[in-house]
C-alpha cells in the first residue's frame, strides 16, 4: 500500500492553526484531496458527517478496529478515539491524487512510520503556549476545562515537534502558508 501514493502529513496542537493552513493550500495544490478521519466523538459548532469526520459511535468504532478497516487510529481524548480508514485513503489514491491529512500529532507520527518516504509530514508550531490557550478562548467552543486538557496535552505535544520532516511556525497566517506551499514543493519535485 506504501507505494500506491504520496501524503502529505499536517499535525499540531489544538488551536495551532493547522486546519486553516491545510484548507488554503487546498485551493493552491487541484490535485490535493483532504483524507477525513473517523471520530467516536460527537460534532462540534457546524462540523458536519462526511464534510469534517465520519462521526461514529463507539461501537462502530470498536467494529471498524476489529474488522482492520484502520490504517492507524488512537484514543486521544478520554474516551474520543480518530482513525484513518484504509477505504478513504484508497478512494482518494484511486483517483490519482495527493491526500492530505490534518490528524492529531501520535497519528501523524505513525502515519509517517507507516508510509515513510512517500510521506511528507510538517507540524504546525504555534508561537507559544500563551497564544495557543488565546487562540482555543477565541474559539468558543471549548469549556475552560477542555481548554485546560487541550492546553495540557499541547505541552507533551511540541516535545514531538523533532519527529517531524518540517517544523513551520504560525506566527504569521500568510508566511506559515508560503513555507509550507514550498515546502510540499519540494517534496513533490523529489518525488517524481
Amino acid at each position: 500500500m506504501a507505494n500506491e501514493g504520496k501524503l502529505i502529513i499536517f499535525s499540531a496542537p489544538s488551536g495551532s492553526g493547522k486546519t486553516t493552513i491545510v484548507k488554503r493550500l487546498l485551493a493552491v495544490f487541484p490535485r490535493f484531496e483532504f483524507s477525513i478521519s473517523a471520530t467516536s466523538r460527537k460534532p462540534r459548532g457546524t462540523e458536519r458527517d462526511g464534510i469534517d469526520y465520519f462521526f461514529l459511535t463507539q461501537e462502530e468504532f470498536a467494529r471498524h478496529v476489529e474488522a482492520g478497516d484502520f490504517v492507524e487510529w488512537e484514543e486521544v481524548y478520554g474516551g474520543a478515539c480518530y482513525g484513518t480508514l484504509r477505504s478513504e485513503m484508497e478512494r482518494i489514491w484511486a483517483k490519482g491524487n495527493v491526500i492530505v491529512f490534518d490528524v492529531d500529532v501520535m497519528g501523524g507520527i505513525n502515519l509517517k512510520r507507516i508510509f515513510g518516504e512517500n510521506a511528507c509530514s510538517i507540524f504546525i508550531m504555534p508561537p507559544s503556549v500563551e497564544e495557543l490557550r488565546r487562540r482555543l478562548e477565541g474559539r468558543g467552543t471549548d469549556s475552560a476545562e477542555t481548554i485546560d486538557k487541550r492546553v495540557a496535552k499541547a505541552e507533551f505535544e511540541l516535545s514531538k515537534a523533532g519527529e517531524f520532516d518540517h517544523i513551520v511556525v504560525n506566527d504569521d497566517l500568510d508566511t506559515a502558508v508560503a513555507e509550507t506551499e514550498r515546502i510540499i514543493g519540494g517534496f513533490l519535485a523529489s518525488q517524481r
